[in-house]
């Protein structure tokens, strides 16, 4: 088994150097697949993770959910099951050896094809628990990668064989040790789709002011119960969730744009710029002007490298 995870990890590492140059995270020709290569440890990433698969063929990353920690490398995969804001940084890496990894992004309907067309079990009165897990990765599973990742190098191939090998990554993500979780996202009527799409609704209206009653009655629960089953999934209040998503859109349109902090403020949705920079500071460790100042700084300094 060992040797077998070996060869493969081997292999795949050889796919992800070929079609990644430089340092950064690559779309490719297969939908929804992304290579990621860095050289050296990073600073915190900040971004949402939308469902999705994430192996580490060399290095390691963590990923920071809210307080929790969640620390993988080449002997484990990730998995967030439902849309979540997080903070990650690579944690080893070099020249010599550089972090190498991918992230397969997959839908809930996709999900609920692979459960019904296998007509595998699944109890939607199971409790709440966490959106996200890290596992020990199988052989079964990086064989079905390393076939998807191999099309990249047979291009006429990826339209037939892409989705069928998707669906079978699906299927042995469900069957893993914690495949339990990504089941309960597509059934309906279980806790974890009704909080998928009340995060559905934050993220598509972050900018606007909320009443948790209203939350409720999108997921059809009481909202004690919405307060105790958003929490349980992403670790984090439905107020606390909505400001991550706002101060990391600030940010984005920061280093986007030649646009004050104060006008960013309002438009993400804050009614008071003090508050914004208090809150911007707790969460990325600078003031805005000073941040992105650094961070563009970190860019030009990789660009010239």
């Amino acid at each position: 088994m060992f040797e077998q995870l070996y060869r493969q990890r081997i292999e795949l590492t050889k796919i992800i150097e070929g079609h990644t140059g430089q340092d950064g995270t690559y779309n490719t020709d297969i939908p929804s697949l992304f290579f990621s290569r860095y050289s050296n440890d990073t600073g915190p990433h900040y971004g949402v993770y939308k469902p999705s698969l994430c192996i580490v063929v060399q290095g390691m990353k963590e990923v920071l959910l809210s307080q929790e920690r969640f620390r993988y490398g080449p002997d484990d995969y990730l998995v967030a099951s439902v849309n979540l804001p997080i903070t990650g940084q690579v944690t080893e890496a070099s020249s010599e050896f550089p972090y190498l990894a991918l992230k397969l992004e997959f839908t809930t309907s996709e999900i609920l094809e692979v459960l019904r067309e296998f007509q595998m079990r699944v109890d939607n009165k199971e409790n709440a628990k966490r959106g996200m897990y890290v596992s020990k990765i199988e052989s079964s599973l990086l064989d079905a990668v390393t076939r998807l990742a191999r099309l990249l190098d047979t291009p006429k191939d990826i339209k037939v064989l892409a989705p069928l090998i998707r669906k079978e990554i699906i299927y042995r993500v469900l069957h893993g040790e914690h495949g339990g979780m990504l089941k309960q996202i597509a059934i309906e009527g279980s806790s974890t789709n009704q909080i998928s799409d009340v995060i559905k609704h934050i993220m598509n209206n972050y900018e606007k002011s909320f009443k948790i009653e209203e939350l409720a009655e999108i997921s059809n629960m009481s909202v004690s119960s919405l307060h105790r089953h958003f929490k349980e999934i992403t670790a984090m209040s439905p107020i606390q969730f909505q400001k991550q998503l706002r101060l990391q859109e600030a940010r984005s349109l920061l280093l986007s744009e030649s646009a004050d902090a104060a006008d960013v403020a309002f438009r993400v949705g804050y009614e008071s710029p003090s508050q914004f920079s208090r809150e911007y500071s707790r969460l990325f460790g600078l003031p805005p002007k000073e941040d992105i100042k650094h961070l563009r700084e970190q860019n030009d300094q990789s660009i010239k490298a």
